[in-house]
C-alpha cells in the first residue's frame, strides 16, 4: 500500500432540496461527491454543486473548501462573512453556525475531517 490515492471524476449524484426548515431564501439544491473516504481516520474529500439560495449551517467538523466555480457568502451568526469565487480558499471550523448563500450556481472541492 502506498499511501497515494488518485480521486476519480465526479459525476452521477442526483440534485437534492435543501432542507425547508433550514432555507432562507430561494428553492437551492446541491449535490455532493465523495470521492475518498478514510472512515477509521474520519477524512473525507470531494466535490459539491448548489444552485442559488441562501440557507442556515452548522458545523462540527472541520472542512475546507476551495471554489471551482460560482460564488458565495458564507456568513456566521456573528457577522463575520467570506466572500468566495473561483480560486478562493478558506476554512470552517468544529461550531461554527451561520448561513451559506449561493449568489450563483457553484461548484467546490472539499475536505472535511470529522
Amino acid at each position: 500500500m502506498s499511501g497515494l490515492k488518485r480521486l476519480p471524476p465526479a459525476g452521477g449524484a442526483p440534485w437534492e432540496d435543501v432542507a425547508a426548515e433550514k432555507v432562507v431564501y430561494g428553492t437551492p439544491q446541491t449535490r455532493t461527491w465523495v470521492l475518498y473516504e478514510n472512515v477509521p481516520d474520519r477524512l473525507y474529500a470531494g466535490e459539491w454543486e448548489a444552485t442559488p439560495g441562501k440557507w442556515r449551517i452548522s458545523y462540527a467538523e472541520w472542512e475546507y473548501v476551495e471554489v471551482i466555480s460560482g460564488a458565495c457568502v458564507v456568513e456566521s451568526d456573528d457577522g463575520e462573512r467570506i466572500e468566495a469565487g473561483p480560486g478562493d480558499r478558506f476554512v470552517i471550523e468544529p461550531g461554527f453556525t451561520g448561513t451559506w448563500e449561493v449568489l450563483s450556481p457553484m461548484r467546490k472541492t472539499w475536505v472535511i475531517r470529522e
